[in-house]
């Protein structure tokens, strides 16, 4: 990216790019004001709410699985008014080219919509410090050949969103190839356009590194040829004559989230595991959702009525485990849909582990009692991702890699850390020192991150069950998804 400015006067173009992260994370937030606009938002204080300009989309806010709203753009801001001890109103803006211009006009104390610093943006608007960094890039179609280098752009059909930074990077393009040309598309982001690069209704789209990486797990024919640009700094928005109080808290709070490993918490949450599948494990996994789910679907929504698990989890961990084979065999002698040991087989009370209905109650219930044995401490998400890796190596190897992360100074109750010891559990020098000695914790890692994305795909395309309706099944003719409510 090439800043044409300084954020300040004695800050140079040549100097803000070698800027790393750590230190635009520190930059100042508070100048002098350019112009008054017409009928600024009143201040936080006065109002007694943070009003807030953003999209919904996958990176930004949304609802999620649970019918909850979710994202990382939202977590943010929901954990700075608590700081502020306000309430949030969200102005929602579809497409994204509306929101700058409504912050523009003081319409919100801030925008939150995942917008990156920009040399054009820097004249209009102030940043508050960067908290994730993205690369604009071209994504394709594989079912037709790669572009290689920039001069493979001209000709094509190139789509990018109005008002994304992306288009600033064609601009700077189109001078070294003057016959470049590419369609906004008004929309609130990228998903929208790479559905339809997909489908192949345009050749190549203009989007963000971290969009493209959470899409194309639902589109296994898109890939990322090659960036256009600088990786990018992200950060809220705010007007030049905005609240002075709330640009000067966003950034203590900021300073204070990285500090103490709440934003790399959240990332990842949001991002630590979309990158763990190729176009194969995609395509595959959708081709069998179609095709092999319909069988089962209704065993696993059964499942989830006594245990409370998501149904959509449950089918996640047993396609990771066995592809939904109800006769899959380990060579370590696990068996069945959901890869049950003699041991847990017989703790379930299961008789015969190849039986999909047992095999899918008796690893809900399972996965329920790993939950529930982990300490009450630990919160959602990492208790469910926790309890996944025991799924896989059992509770005591899981509880080893918490007492090694505590001793290398990690937290043991976030996924994001016991993740990093994990794989130490195969290694001589850390196992002879823990309690249940030698496991293979990658391959636990391996299971959970997985079934995070098969999750994830689940949840875009399967609807949740909802507990209080009865569900019937054929057994002449297969499992049905019919349901009627009960009286």
């Amino acid at each position: 990216m090439a800043f044409e400015r300084g954020h300040r006067g004695n800050v140079n173009n040549r100097s803000m790019r070698k800027l790393p992260l750590s230190v635009l994370l520190l930059l100042p937030i508070v100048c002098e004001p350019a112009f008054v606009p017409p009928r600024p938002v009143p201040p936080v204080a006065a109002l007694g709410e943070l009003l807030v300009l953003t999209t919904n989309s996958a990176t930004t806010r949304y609802i999620d699985s649970q019918s909850r709203y979710a994202g990382l753009e939202y977590d943010l801001i929901e954990m700075f008014a608590q700081d502020l001890g306000v309430r949030v109103r969200y102005l929602d803006r579809q497409p994204l080219n509306q929101v700058l211009p409504a912050l523009r006009h003081n319409a919100a104390h801030l925008a939150a919509a995942g917008l990156a610093i920009t040399s054009e943006r820097l004249d209009d608007f102030e940043f508050g410090p960067a908290y994730q960094m993205v690369q604009p890039v071209i994504a394709y179609n594989t079912d037709s050949p790669a572009p290689r280098a920039l001069k493979d752009l001209v000709g094509k059909r190139i789509e990018v969103v109005k008002g994304s930074s992306g288009v600033e990077q064609l601009h700077l393009l189109r001078k070294r190839f003057p016959k470049l040309r590419w369609r906004e598309v008004p929309e609130g982001d990228s998903e929208g356009l790479l559905s339809r690069l997909s489908e192949g209704k345009t050749d190549l789209v203009v989007t963000e590194s971290h969009s493209l990486d959470v899409v194309r797990n639902f589109y296994p024919n898109l890939a990322r040829a090659f960036p256009i640009g600088d990786p990018e700094p992200l950060a809220w928005v705010f007007p030049k004559t905005g609240d002075p109080l709330v640009m000067n808290r966003a950034r203590e709070f900021f300073l204070r989230v990285i500090n103490d490993g709440t934003l790399r918490q959240l990332m990842e949450r949001y991002y630590g595991h979309v990158q763990r599948l190729n176009q194969m494990d995609i395509a595959n996994f959708l081709g069998r959702m179609r095709s092999v789910l319909p069988h089962y679907r209704i065993i696993f929504k059964r499942a989830q009525e006594p245990t409370g698990i998501d149904w959509r989890l449950l089918a996640a961990l047993g396609f990771q485990e066995s592809h939904w084979e109800p006769a899959a065999v380990s060579p370590t002698g696990v068996r069945g849909l959901m890869m049950l040991t003699n041991e847990t087989a017989d703790r379930m009370g299961v008789t015969d582990r190849l039986d999909p209905h047992q095999a899918i109650r008796a690893g809900a219930r399972y996965l329920m009692e790993l939950k529930e044995t982990l300490p009450a401490r630990i919160q959602e998400p990492d208790r469910t991702w926790l309890a996944l890796a025991a799924y896989n190596i059992g509770y005591g190897h899981l509880e080893d890699a918490r007492r090694l992360a505590q001793r290398l100074g990690l937290n043991p109750d976030l996924w994001v850390d016991v993740k990093r010891t994990l794989p130490l559990l195969s290694r001589y020098e850390y196992y002879s020192t823990l309690k249940h000695g030698f496991c293979r914790g990658g391959e636990a890692l391996v299971l959970t991150e997985n079934t995070r994305n098969y999750y994830d795909i689940l949840s875009r395309f399967e609807e949740p069950h909802v507990p209080g309706f009865t569900l019937f099944a054929n057994t002449e003719e297969g499992d049905s998804d019919v349901a009627a409510a009960t009286p």
